[in-house]
């Protein structure tokens, strides 16, 4: 079974499994192909991490593919030009991208099906061209500002300098010969040689700092996943520098409360959430950054002790006062993807270019636009999460699995940047608390609290919303859907699985 948040990319990840491919196989066909149709939300030019677990496993195998700044990148570069934050739509914002090398990894390691053939679906929707579904295109038009404002992104991305309409067909040939050098010559062309060059000469000529050096010299990394229990369960995410420990801590505090005795959809449920989810960020904000660059204090956040003191501060009768967080860009989409195979190998894959269309600058040769990652970077000094030559962000992109009794039950995902962690806290409580389905779990509306927030979608009941008010927080109607998720419930006692995916975007979920 597979399940992602687009139709063409998940009927290539079935065609993978199909042939004989693995869940690895399928889940990195299925990331290139949404790296071209769904270019708002993820591509070449951005990032990626993925939890596997096999049937043999202990534990899911965690692959941190997120890239890091350029070597000249320091703190003091940005405050002598009176830079008090990175700006999000300028070279600087732009880590090196770790997705191909991440893919690459995954194939050659875990992979069954050569790399040439894991990359050519991708190939011909990009040569071919693929059509743009409702949701896609409200989301490009939105962005047509920022794709103006660079004249290779308005020629890869607009017509004649307008968004596309629905069902519009997107051609992408320089895109596409990217990705057939790639199936050629392996990973390492996009990191060295002249796809490399191009991709700094344009970071350069726009002001960056980036060398073809940081480039070539980055590889993705096998980090241990970090877990906590919950109920009889234990959730896997993958270690800071994501901000995967947020979710972690909003369940242990939720841990301490019934909290399926009150309805999916009530003033407690959501009210518990949103003060917990208002500490981790708070939390997320103070201490998550690289680790390579400074102790990040995983076992004390973690630990029973401060879980303690986190419910204490947490009232059912009123809202706290408020829960420090740094100033953060709104949060956007990426793509999640799911895989399970015949030999139930689990694989949750997120990839991402943070900003709808990243940082909005495109290299015109390779048809590859930029993310805009480095924008999570602080400038202060002295903080864990300050920029630095060669360091990596705190990263928002996080996918998760869940386990039981030593096996895999659930590889699953949220979407949506900050969002994310109190999004898969909800799938979580929704599938272990309220027993629902993966897919009801999915469906049921959502709330999104950080700092002085309050976002609830238009399905949260009219009363419900005039209860947390009630309580003190500053409940407004989000704009937009929040996040979009997918997720696999492995039933080994009948030998099934159950997939879901989120109508939020275009989400299928397939087996066979």
């Amino acid at each position: 079974m597979v399940a992602t948040s687009h139709p063409l990319s998940s009927l290539a990840a079935l065609d993978i499994l199909r042939e004989g491919g693995n869940a690895v196989d399928a889940a990195v066909c299925a990331a290139a192909v949404q790296a071209v149709v769904e270019p708002t939300q993820t591509g070449l030019g951005g990032d990626c991490f993925a939890l596997l677990m096999r049937e043999s496993d202990a534990r899911p195998v965690a692959l941190n593919g997120s890239g890091w700044s350029p070597a000249a990148a320091e703190q003091s570069w940005y405050r002598e030009r009176g830079m008090t934050e990175i700006p999000v739509e300028s070279p600087h914002a732009v880590t090196v991208p770790g997705s191909v090398a991440a893919w690459a990894r995954l194939i050659a390691d875990h992979g069954r099906l050569p790399w040439e053939r894991v990359l050519q679906r991708a190939i011909t929707l990009a040569e071919d061209g693929a059509c743009i579904p409702e949701r896609l295109a409200r989301d490009w038009g939105r962005q047509v500002g920022k794709l103006r404002r660079n004249a290779a992104a308005s020629s890869l991305f607009l017509f004649d300098g307008e968004p596309p309409l629905p069902g519009a067909l997107h051609r992408q040939p320089a895109l596409a010969q990217t990705l057939r050098t790639l199936a050629k010559r392996g990973s390492e062309a996009f990191y060295q040689g002249e796809i490399a060059e191009r991709l700094v000469e344009t970071l350069r000529e726009q002001g960056g700092l980036h060398r073809v050096e940081d480039f070539g010299e980055f590889a993705p990394e096998y980090v241990e996943p970090i877990s906590t229990t919950y109920r009889d369960y234990e959730l896997w995410e993958c270690p800071p520098n994501g901000q995967g420990i947020v979710p972690m801590l909003m369940m242990k505090g939720l841990e301490g409360f019934n909290i399926s005795s009150w309805p999916s959809s009530s003033v407690e449920r959501f009210h518990l959430q949103a003060e917990f989810a208002r500490l981790a960020y708070a939390e997320r904000d103070a201490f998550i950054a690289d680790p390579k660059t400074g102790k990040v204090p995983v076992d004390w956040l973690l630990s029973d002790r401060h879980t303690a003191e986190m419910r204490r501060r947490v009232s059912l009768t009123r809202r706290m006062p408020e829960a420090d967080t740094i100033p953060q860009r709104p949060h956007s989409d990426t793509v999640f993807i799911t895989v399970v195979d015949r030999d139930r190998t689990a694989v949750a894959l997120i990839n991402s270019i943070f900003e709808d269309f990243g940082c909005g600058i495109a290299c015109p040769h390779t048809g590859v636009i930029f993310h805009n990652r480095a924008s999570s970077f602080v400038v202060e000094e002295g903080h864990p999460n300050v920029i630095a030559g060669r360091k990596r962000p705190m990263h928002t992109i996080i996918p998760g699995m869940l386990t039981r009794n030593g096996k895999a039950v659930m590889p699953f995902g949220v979407t949506g940047a900050h969002f994310q962690p109190i999004g898969q806290a909800q799938v979580l409580v929704n599938v272990v608390d309220y027993g629902l389905s993966v897919q009801a779990a999915i469906d049921h509306p959502r709330i999104f609290a950080r700092g002085e927030s309050f976002e609830v979608e238009g399905t949260v009941p009219e009363p419900v919303v005039k209860g947390l008010r009630d309580l003190g927080h500053p409940v407004t109607r989000a704009a937009s859907p929040l996040g979009t998720a997918q997720a696999i419930w492995i039933e080994r006692e009948r030998g099934i699985l159950r997939g879901g995916a989120d109508g939020r975007r275009d989400g299928l979920a397939l087996g066979y």
